[in-house]
């Protein structure tokens, strides 16, 4: 089995601080709300909302238009609108 099947989503479970990703390999990938805006911001029907993507290597929200890859979160990459928001306040 290929190490890339293995970070397939499995799962996604969003608290009012972190959203965490289990992937098919056994582990859990969590990372805190406030680098994703558009998921802090949004309601818990619409964090609910989500869809696994790419083959099953994403998760997309469709109503908050946001998308994010497991290969992302493992590099530990933030939405380029946390930046934003950080410079703007």
């Amino acid at each position: 089995m290929s190490i890339l099947v293995n970070l397939r989503v499995k799962n996604v479970i969003i608290d009012d601080d972190d959203l965490a990703v289990e992937i098919m390999d056994g582990r859990t990938i969590k990372a805190p709300l406030a680098w994703f805006p558009h998921l802090f911001n949004a309601s818990k029907q619409q964090l609910n909302n989500w869809q696994i993507c790419g083959g099953g290597y994403g998760i997309h929200w469709e109503e908050i238009d946001e998308d994010i890859s497991v290969e992302g979160l493992l590099r530990g990459a933030i939405s380029p609108d946390y930046k934003k928001t950080i410079t703007t306040n």
